[in-house]
Order: structure tokens, then sequence, then C-alpha cells
């Protein structure tokens, strides 16, 4: 499948007189493998004139959560590499003094407290006020975009994982958020998104279909598989709380436990859910770094079965809430920083608002059963398409 990096170069090109920027990463890629910024450089030589790095740095060295990156140099191209997760997350103008055009090409993972969408937002922002054009390199959401899930973020939880109000997993593609975030914004800046010849809403997963390309080059490095994104929308919620997301490990996100946990007996709780489309397993595990290293912990593998049916912020919901109700006195959340909010709970920034934090605090108090934490999930398809249906470009 070419994406709007090459359908760029082949279909309307920037003009020869254009300097231009490129925010990218390593899964930035052309459909031979070719990074981004190189082949920009081979297409239009001499026009690249800067770069940009959004969260973890171009080749995705660093971890989550404030681990900022330098600025650099790239050496290939000998061209500046400036991070925009560092001391600022806003191009300034000296960074965009040397361009025209910035150009956007990073591969999105369909939910919203992953960074990049809100890189791009902080990029618009600053080039309308630089007087400078955006263009996005438009890739496929890897979720599809046909399901969404979670909340609404609500106002006045806004952060740098959530700075528009969105679904958890929101079923667009950065070209289609492009258009909703200048227009809830407010931003009058130019912008042109180059769309993607091939894809369409219900390619859950690139490959799916013939004629698209299921390569995947990890954005992140907690990122490293395609099955890492469809347990992602919620297992992220898991960065709220002391419960191991499986950092540290060869599954993040795909794990999680905690060493004073009984895996077999939480499985047995959470057998009153009936999740579709997924196996839980019990296992042990023990992550080299980030919560409880080098420590066992037992907990739960999910092994995803049916992703068409799996709804993984349903299941992370009934992990918590079966969590909370088995180990009171030691499942807690955790509290700021979290992603430069100093203020709010973790959890809040993440779920969108506070109805999460709350609900299992009730639990946690034995005033609310926790099979009541399904409420907390309803379908929010029928407002999304109100809401988006003038910015969907596939």
């Amino acid at each position: 499948m070419h994406t709007g990096l090459e359908r760029w170069i082949e279909c309307s090109p920037p003009p020869s007189s254009a300097r231009l920027g490129l925010l990218f990463n390593q899964a930035s890629v052309t459909s031979d493998l070719e990074l981004a910024a190189d082949y920009l450089a081979r297409k239009c030589p001499r026009q690249l004139t800067a770069l940009f790095s959004p969260q973890h740095g171009l080749w995705g060295e660093q971890q989550a959560n404030m681990v900022e990156s330098d600025h650099s140099w790239y050496q290939p191209l000998q061209l500046p590499l400036h991070s925009l997760y560092s001391e600022t997350r806003r191009p300034t103008p000296e960074m965009l003094e040397a361009i025209d055009i910035l150009a956007i090409d990073l591969q999105d993972v369909g939910t919203r407290v992953y960074t990049f969408a809100w890189t791009m937002l902080e990029c618009l922002h600053a080039c309308a006020a630089a007087g400078k054009k955006v263009v996005i390199l438009d890739r496929p959401n890897p979720l599809g975009g046909e399901t969404v899930e979670g909340h609404v973020l609500s106002h006045g939880f806004e952060s740098f994982v959530g700075g528009a109000p969105v679904e958890l997993r929101h079923g667009l593609t950065m070209g289609e958020l492009v258009g909703f975030l200048c227009h809830i914004h407010e931003i009058d800046v130019e912008v042109e998104v180059i769309k993607m010849p091939k894809w369409e809403r219900q390619l859950w997963i690139p490959g799916t279909q013939p004629g698209t390309s299921a390569t995947w080059i990890w954005p992140s490095p907690n990122m490293p598989t395609l099955s890492t994104t469809l347990v992602y929308p919620g297992q992220v919620l898991l960065e709220g709380m002391n419960l191991s997301e499986g950092r540290g490990t060869t599954r993040p996100f795909e794990l999680v436990g905690a060493p004073f946990m009984d895996a077999a007996d939480w499985l047995a709780e959470l057998s009153k859910w009936e999740l579709p489309g997924v196996r839980l397993v019990a296992t042990r595990f023990q992550p080299t770094f980030d919560k409880f290293a080098n420590q066992s912990c037992q907990g739960l593998d999910l092994q995803v079965t049916n992703p068409e049916l799996f709804r993984s912020v349903e299941t992370t919901v009934a992990l918590l809430a079966s969590a909370t109700a088995m180990w009171p006195e030691h499942v807690r959340l955790l509290p700021p920083p979290y992603e430069y909010e100093r203020e709010k709970p973790p959890l809040d920034i993440l779920w969108g608002n506070a109805q999460l934090r709350t609900t299992l605090s009730q639990i946690r108090s034995g005033d609310l059963q926790w099979l009541a934490a399904r409420d907390l999930i309803r379908d929010t398809k029928p407002s999304w398409n109100e809401r988006f249906s003038d910015f969907l470009l596939y």
C-alpha cells in the first residue's frame, strides 16, 4: 500500500522552490522500506532543510512518560534534527524559520493517548503562528475505522495524552484527525492531506485485504507488533495504576499482573464478564524494568482470538474492576506527574474524565459491586458519526 508519503511525490509534489521540514520517525517509510527523510531528499534534491522527531525519538529508543530526546543531527543528510519531546513539544519560531512547508509523516496506533496526534496539534498551532503550510502524509489506522471504544475526553481533562474530545479508540487516521483538530481548536493554518489510494475503513489491520502490506515497524519501543495495537486502547489505562502492563517484558500491554496477585483466582473471577474475542491465560512474568522490576508477577496473558469482536477497553475495565474488588488493600492509583500533567491523577487523563477512578474508589469502599463497572462501557458510535462525518476521508 502506498501511503501519503509516496503519493505526495507521485501526484502532487511540493513546488521546487519550497523548503521542506519533516516530522517523522523510524516507522515513516515507503512501501520499499526507505526512510521518509532519505526518500524526500532523493526525490526533492536540496529542498529538505530541517527534520523533527516525536516522543521516543527518531529511532524509538526512549521510554515513555517524560523521558525526553535531545536535539541532534541527522548525519546521512547533514540536517538538524529537532526533538519535539524535549524542553518543548511545540516547534519554536527558530525551528520553523528554515522551512516553508512542514510535512508530517507519523504512524499512529488509533488510540487517543498516543502522543503523536498531540505533537501534530502543537505543530498546527506553531505553523499557524509562523505562516507555514502543513502537509499530512496519511498512514493507515492499524485498528481500522469502523470500531470506536471508550469515553470522549471531557473538557478540563486535556493533556499531552489527549488534546481534543475524541474516544480512546478513535477510528480515525491522522489525516482525518487534522481536520477535526483545526475545527475544534479554531486553528487558521493552511493544511493539505495526502490521502492513501487503497485504504478502507474496514481494514482493521494492514494486510487483511489483497494488495495491502502487513509490514509493521514499531513507532515506539513498547509497540513492537500489530498485536500490541489491538490491546493498547484499554491496556494503556494500566499506566495509571500499580499493576504492571508488561513493560520490561517482550509482551508489553499483552501482559498484566503484580506480585501480590493470584492468577488462577483472578481468572476465575473474570469468567463472569464473558469478554468477547479474547482468551485470558494465567501466567507469571518478571519485568526487567519499570513496575516491579526483577520481581515475579502473577497475572494474565491476553490472547486475542477474534480481533473484530475483541474490545480492549471493556476488557481492561474488567481487569481493573475485578482486581480492585479482589485485592483492595494492594491495588491503588498512581500519583502524578504523568506526561507533563502534575495535578490530575494519571488515570483521569488517560480515561478522559474522573468517572473510572470514581467507580474504582466505590468498589474499593464496598459501596458498589464491581460488576457495576460495566456501566462505564457504552456504545459511542452514534455520537462519533455525528461529530466526525465532515472530516472522514475514507
